[in-house]
């Protein structure tokens, strides 16, 4: 298995833990960390490295080696002071990639403005997602970036039997049909200018959160 460069996990809760699980079962290296000597103890048999420390205290986080790291996940749960000390300490460690879990918008900012490089508010984007899916308007929806969205979904009755080239999808619309699983297969593939869509094919469409939530609207 294809070894990635090793990540510092801290804070082992449920968010967490999936996440350091995920990354070693991917063929990361990761070094778990958490003060709770009973969370540590659980995953002993799982994780090649996970220890007990404070990550609040630099010489603590010194002394299991995080400066080592080039990349880190601050995924403390509710202890926002915690979360902001310890994304601040790594940033102060020189660590070149910082990812950390926020709860709310407030936590968000001030995490970037303390050293994070990647903010990531789960139960938001989770519940955003789920809405969309709720709502009956995708099959999925993916908000990659503040500024972009991925939403798999049925294209509409102007979209089919016409080549996507002669659509005028991007100009009318801002969005981009960039992949097909036609009706009754089973991979999606590339579409191009002459791709033609069908009643009961699958798409993804590319665009800012504001033109794909449109798109999805109008089906």
């Amino acid at each position: 298995m294809a070894r990635h460069e090793p990540v510092v996990v801290i804070g082992l809760g449920r968010f967490g833990r999936s996440l350091a699980l995920e990354l070693a079962r991917g063929g990361t290296e990761v070094l778990a960390v958490d003060e709770d000597p009973q969370l540590v103890q659980s995953l002993a048999g799982q994780l090649e490295q996970v220890v007990v420390a404070d990550a609040s205290d630099v010489s603590a986080l010194r002394e299991i080696g995080v400066a080592d790291y080039s990349r880190a996940v601050v995924a403390i749960g509710t202890d926002m002071r915690a979360s902001i000390l310890a994304t601040s300490l790594l940033s102060d460690l020189d660590v070149e990639d910082i990812w950390a879990k926020a709860l709310d918008d407030q936590h968000a900012r001030i995490l970037r403005r303390v050293g994070a490089h990647h903010v990531v508010l789960p139960e938001h984007d989770m519940g955003e997602r789920v809405a969309h899916l709720v709502s009956g308007r995708a099959l999925d929806y993916l908000e990659v970036d503040e500024g972009w969205a991925l939403a798999k979904t049925r294209p509409p009755q102007y979209l089919v039997g016409v080549p996507l080239g002669q659509s005028g999808l991007r100009a009318k619309r801002r969005v981009t049909v960039v992949s097909v699983k036609p009706a009754q297969e089973a991979r999606y593939r590339h579409t191009d200018a002459g791709t033609v869509l069908a009643y009961g094919d699958e798409i993804l469409v590319a665009g800012a959160p504001d033109d794909v939530e449109r798109f999805i609207d109008d089906l």
